[in-house]
């Protein structure tokens, strides 16, 4: 019989549930033999089947007669079973059962095996969204300009820094070719360069430059602009990545790093041309001021207009060596407190005059910290930004001079090359044809200019820049061609009122201002001792010339009576004139001391603060200036 050969558990039921066959298979997986099970109730050997899925489906199919299966557990055998229920024509049921516990062991292991799955994929989805949050944050807050393209140039994506820098929307971007977007269109030629380079980066290559773009916000910056192919795991490109680190800071450090040192080196060059130019001048102004004043008036008269001519040309020469002192700060200056909006208030009228009718002039004052700086100087630099302006507005236009205090913190004064701190600030600012970048970036530059041949002395700026630096300031220039200029001058705030007094004026004659008193005059120039000691004769007083520092020094410890060391600053062997005048001072501690000097270098004078009884006179001067200068150190005060 084929039920007793198969592998499978067979039995079945009569209609009352006795067992009337089972077949070896289903004997062996029961445990029990057909002697054991023949004849009796099912519901007496399997008790635990009552109110179960088995009496259900067993009940179901004797009923209905409709076949039936399912799977069920048997704590009994610790088996699972596939069962499978069919009605007997007697009425009763046979049921096939299979034992399925290997394939459900499978299947346990199998969701297990899903569910540790299911976790892994879970936490590797959570792994790769907190990744991808992680690099969109970092793409997000990085400084650098960065964005993704399409293989074709689209724009995909621009992270915040990106957008801040064109003051736009994502929205605003996306979907644009990335040539055409505000980062490049305000550039000439930039936006073909760009798409140019698209399909290159696509197959493969990496570019990158400095570029140098007008942003809409901000105007022209430089940047380290880069663009390179974005790869897929397999290494296919699917996109492009383009990145740019800003460099305006960097650039204008080392553009002001080189202006520094091309200032620093002509300013070398021009000083010291300044200094023996000056001795020159020093003597040729004396010796003519002193070839007038000894002519019989007759002969005077007759060679009077060639000598004031003479005179007259080494004034201007005397002019052009202080301006180039100016530029390369090596001039003598004469600090004083100096109140901005006074010494403003009293040009008005001078520069009214100079601008011309057709110029709108308008001050506008700020009632501003006073300033320690040479008083004559802060005018020439005015009047010159005031000349500057007029000169960029032959139609006409508007000029402005503006006073204003500002504190700079650590970031601005580092922009400026300054320290922080309190500083008044003086603009001139005008409706003119303006500068362009490049005339901006050479407008400092000793003898470089735009007006026409003959125009200008041509160091105008370049003065007023060596004037702020030598004052402890700072010079800006401001302007776009065709938009105007505003040049603005910070200079660091002084303590105190800012007013000083004039001297009075003098109203002695040459011939009675000295008394005798014996003045030492220390020149390595025989022919500036030579005019110094016949001045002092014209004035009445004594003069004793030595020819360096040692030969001074010895005369000053000696028993001479000296009651003014005038001595030039630099002197050779190696003894200069603040040596002498310190040495000097051990034995006779109230020597008075006047330095005569084509500039006065820091290291002698200092930072402008003589000791008292020290003061300085620049030459070239005018005999008539020193004899009075020598006057008033010397003259007892009431």
């Amino acid at each position: 019989m084929i039920l007793a050969s198969i592998n499978d558990g067979f039995f079945a039921l009569d209609r009352d549930w006795h067992f009337i066959y089972i077949n070896p298979a289903a004997q062996r997986m029961m445990g029990m033999s057909s002697d054991d099970l023949l004849g009796r109730s099912y519901w007496d050997i399997f008790p635990d089947a009552l109110d179960s899925v088995i009496e259900e489906n067993f009940r179901a199919v004797m009923e209905s007669r409709i076949s039936a299966v399912f799977e069920n557990y048997y704590e009994r055998w610790a088996r699972w079973f596939d069962i499978r229920l069919y009605p007997s024509r007697d009425g009763g049921v046979s049921v096939y059962f299979q034992d399925i516990s290997g394939k459900k062991a499978a299947e346990a292991s199998l969701q297990r095996l899903n569910e540790t799955l299911e976790q892994q994929v879970h936490q590797r989805t959570m792994e790769l969204q907190n990744k991808e949050a992680r690099l969109r944050t970092v793409f997000e807050t990085s400084f650098i300009y960065q964005g993704a393209l399409t293989c074709d140039g689209v724009v995909i994506d621009a992270n915040a820094t990106s957008l801040a820098g064109i003051h736009v929307g994502l929205e605003d971007v996306v979907g644009r070719p990335f040539w055409e977007t505000p980062w490049f269109l305000g550039t000439p030629d930039m936006s073909d360069e760009v798409r140019s380079a698209i399909p290159r980066v696509a197959a493969g290559e990496t570019i990158r430059r400095e570029i140098r773009v007008n942003l809409p916000e901000g105007g022209w910056r430089w940047f380290d602009f880069q663009m390179r192919p974005l790869r897929d795991g397999d290494g296919a490109i699917i996109g492009i990545i383009p990145e740019a680190v800003e460099l305006t800071q960097r650039r204008q450090a080392e553009e002001s790093l080189l202006q520094a040192q091309k200032m620093e080196a002509v300013g070398q060059l021009t000083g010291g041309i300044a200094h023996d130019f000056n001795n020159l001048l020093a003597g040729i102004t004396g010796s003519l001021e002193l070839a007038k004043s000894r002519l019989p008036r007759e002969q005077a008269a007759a060679v009077a207009r060639y000598m004031d001519a003479a005179m007259g040309s080494a004034n201007r020469a005397a002019a052009l060596t202080q301006r180039l002192l100016a530029f390369s700060r090596r001039q003598t200056l004469d600090p004083k407190p100096v109140n901005l909006d006074r010494l403003v208030a009293g040009m008005t009228e001078l520069i009214h005059r100079t601008i011309g009718p057709n110029i709108a002039m308008r001050v506008a004052q700020g009632h501003v910290w006073p300033i320690l700086v040479d008083h004559n100087q802060m005018e020439n630099a005015l009047l010159n930004l005031c000349i500057n302006a007029r000169d960029a507005m032959p139609d006409g236009g508007a000029l402005t001079i503006e006073t204003v205090n500002q504190t700079l913190d650590a970031a601005r004064a580092a922009a400026q090359g300054l320290a922080p701190g309190d500083y008044t600030c003086i603009s001139v600012g005008d409706t003119g044809t303006g500068m362009t970048p490049e005339v901006m970036a050479r407008a400092f530059d000793p003898f470089f200019t735009t007006k026409p041949l003959g125009q200008g002395t041509r160091l105008g700026l370049s003065m007023i820049y060596g004037f702020a630096k030598q004052s402890g300031g700072h010079v800006t220039i401001h302007s776009k061609a065709g938009k105007g200029t505003r040049v603005e001058i910070h200079l660091p705030r002084c303590r105190g009122d800012g007013q000083t007094d004039a001297a009075p004026a003098l109203e002695a004659n040459m011939q009675t201002l000295g008394r005798g008193q014996k003045v030492l005059v220390v020149d390595d120039e025989p022919i500036i001792r030579m005019l110094v000691m016949d001045a002092l004769e014209d004035a009445s007083f004594t003069g004793i010339e030595a020819g360096d520092g040692a030969a001074a020094l010895e005369i000053l410890q000696s028993e001479t009576g000296v009651e003014l060391l005038i001595t030039d600053v630099g002197l050779p062997g190696g003894m200069n004139g603040r040596q002498l005048a310190d040495a000097g001072r051990v034995s006779r501690p109230d020597l008075k001391v006047l330095f005569i000097t084509g500039y006065a270098e820091k290291a002698v004078i200092g930072d402008g603060d003589l000791a008292p009884g020290m003061q300085v006179l620049t030459k070239p001067f005018a005999l008539e200036t020193l004899t009075r200068k020598i006057f008033d150190m010397t003259e007892p005060k009431p």
